[in-house]
């Protein structure tokens, strides 16, 4: 395993664009989760994509709070871990960077990565997300443009999301109401502010009625189809002149975005295939591999209480309660549970050779 190249992880994206599959984009925010995480990949035969939220980052950083070394530090730290997985490459990226917290975070690492790069070297990160859903359309897209063209000279590619997300995510809440669901003119607008390809490269995260976090059935209705009514938009206009700039050449028939899913917590396999096939490329899996790493932690406790509790004045057993013990239980289960997401999403067993 590797970490991509920047030509290498646009090479991951189009061969999921063409062949029909997503890459799997698990949150992390401790070495003990992006083990399990690599070890899930290397399981499953598949790429894939690693990333740190906002309060991720400054947790790996641990008392520092500091975002932008912890960040470094993640990333530093992957890239060794990762080089002794053979077969496999991931991506490493910053997930849902707010207004609030661009200068502080996501701009100083563009800036490492422009420097980086005056020097020959690989970005530190793939590619970066600006979260700009809870401004208007214009003023998300205006600071957009400016990060696309910071993103073409680090050589990461930007993700951009259009369009609130229900739930939860580091503190951001959106209602779940009929806001969740973007539309074919919030797609043409992007096209027409970024292009599609020719000033630089980015994902769109369009919203169709994602939520963060994890519901009871009937809470979330997804509409994947308009995802495909967003890019059929987009392809007749850019295909009828009225995007201009756009090459039609450089785009997939059908599919001129390269699509991000959010909030896909819980989601039916209906829904989920439903999305790729739409032009999906990476699905962003968090909630779901965070119960399962604590839910066979919390197993190991229950099954071991009296070994890893000093109960009624004796001395526990040390076997227990190491926390390598319980943690490599935890490992293996978020492990297969990020197994359990390339084969859902199509990517399993589809390493770039």
């Amino acid at each position: 395993m590797t970490v991509a190249t920047s030509e290498r992880y646009a090479a991951m994206l189009d061969a999921a664009l063409r062949g029909g599959h997503a890459l799997p984009a698990i949150n992390v925010s401790s070495t003990q989760t992006l083990n399990a995480v690599l070890q899930g990949f290397a399981e499953a035969e598949s790429d894939g994509i690693v990333q740190v939220s906002v309060g991720g980052a400054a947790y790996l950083s641990g008392s520092l709070r500091d975002r932008v070394a912890g960040s470094l530090a993640f990333a530093a730290f992957a890239r060794e871990v990762a080089s002794r997985y053979p077969g496999i490459t991931i991506a490493l990226h910053t997930d849902h960077c707010a207004p609030q917290h661009l200068e502080e975070w996501v701009l100083p690492l563009l800036r490492h990565e422009i420097a980086r790069r005056s020097h020959g070297e690989e970005p530190a990160f793939q590619s970066h997300m600006w979260d700009g859903s809870t401004l208007p359309l214009p003023e998300n897209l205006d600071v957009a443009r400016r990060l696309l063209d910071l993103s073409s000279r680090a050589g990461t590619i930007l993700e951009i999301e259009v369009g609130a997300v229900g739930g939860e995510e580091d503190g951001n809440r959106a209602d779940i109401d009929e806001r969740l669901y973007s539309t074919p003119a919030d797609g043409l607008a992007v096209a027409r502010a970024l292009g599609l390809g020719e000033r630089g490269r980015y994902m769109a995260a369009f919203t169709f009625g994602n939520v963060h976090g994890s519901y009871k059935p009937g809470v979330v209705r997804l509409r994947p189809r308009l995802l495909g009514e967003i890019q059929t938009a987009v392809d007749d206009a850019v295909r009828g002149g009225r995007v201009p700039g756009a090459d039609p050449a450089r785009m997939v028939k059908g599919r001129p975005f390269a699509l991000v899913f959010h909030g896909g917590s819980g989601s039916s396999p209906e829904d989920i295939a439903e999305a790729v096939r739409q032009g999906v490329v990476k699905m962003n899996i968090d909630t779901d591999t965070q119960y399962a790493f604590t839910r066979a932690a919390a197993g190991h406790m229950f099954e071991h209480y009296d070994a890893v509790l000093k109960v009624d004045g004796e001395v526990g057993d040390k076997r227990y309660y190491d926390p390598r013990s319980w943690g490599r239980e935890a490992e293996d289960a978020m492990a297969r549970r990020v197994v359990e997401a390339c084969v859902r999403l199509g990517s399993a067993g589809r390493a770039l050779r």
